[in-house]
């Protein structure tokens, strides 16, 4: 049985629309433990280090999908409670669409100023090497990183968390499937753990978009997107809350890195 965003929530209906997106959240935050678990036992310890201290950069820039899945979804659950589904849907086709554009915006500034970044948080020779190499494939996929992050909360407002649930597994599955094709049976090195996880990140941004672009059951649909300035305005700062606080998260491991680097060096 669906349960709709307009109905009364006692606790347990409340328990049912959530634990997916518990576990979805979860879920997520096993990729960098599976890259971590073949990259130290396949590849090595420099590179396990390498991983470990560029991946907070990564985590960083993702955030903003957050942001306009948060923010996004609480203008357009707004919007279709008022009774403008088409207004609704112009809302979320144009913050999906630029997101995607932001996204890539990003992944071309990380990519160019990555070296010297790594180089200014302390790291050298082979591990800036691996690190510079595995965070600038992650960052081709960053794009659908964004998609995926905004997704997840989209897929509650689309009253369809169950749905977000499995493309984020899916999603999870494609990393530790190719973790282990490119790193334990073709011993691809650390690039392979990258394009993995890249791969897990298409994935988990794809899935989404046909879902929406096409599904016919949804009561969100990508089509012509509604270009709402004041819209995004309301998304950035409703969802600002959930940039800043996951930049936050990222930022102290950064800092963590940095210290653990200076003082113990990258064993």
């Amino acid at each position: 049985m669906n349960i709709q965003l307009s109905e009364h929530f006692n606790y347990k209906k409340l328990l049912r629309f959530t634990i997916p997106s518990v576990i979805m959240m979860i879920f997520t935050s096993i990729y960098g433990v599976v890259d971590g678990f073949f990259v130290s036992n396949y590849v090595g310890k420099i590179p396990f280090a390498a991983i470990n201290f560029i991946y907070p950069v990564i985590m960083i820039l993702g955030c903003f999908g957050f942001m306009f899945g948060a923010g996004g979804s609480a203008v357009i659950a707004r919007t279709m409670g008022e009774g403008k589904p088409e207004k609704a849907n112009g809302i979320f086709s144009f913050i999906v669409y630029l997101s995607v554009a932001v996204g890539i915006i990003l992944a071309f500034v990380g990519i160019v100023f990555l070296p010297d970044l790594a180089s200014l948080m302390g790291a050298e020779g082979q591990m800036h090497a691996d690190a510079v190499v595995y965070a600038r494939i992650l960052l081709l996929g960053l794009p659908f990183l964004l998609l995926q992050f905004e997704f997840q909360t989209f897929f509650v407002t689309a009253e369809k968390p169950v749905l977000g649930l499995v493309s984020t597994v899916l999603s999870g599955v494609t990393n530790m499937v190719f973790d282990w094709l490119f790193m334990a049976v073709f011993h691809f090195g650390i690039e392979g753990a990258a394009v993995a996880t890249a791969l897990s990140q298409v994935v988990g941004g794809v899935i989404p978009l046909f879902y929406f672009g096409f599904s016919k059951g949804s009561i969100l649909r990508l089509g012509r997107a509604l270009p709402d300035f004041r819209a995004l305005f309301k998304t950035v700062t409703n969802g600002s809350s959930e940039l800043l606080s996951n930049i936050s998260m990222s930022l102290v491991g950064i800092l963590y890195n940095i210290q653990l680097l200076k003082f113990a060096g990258e064993d």
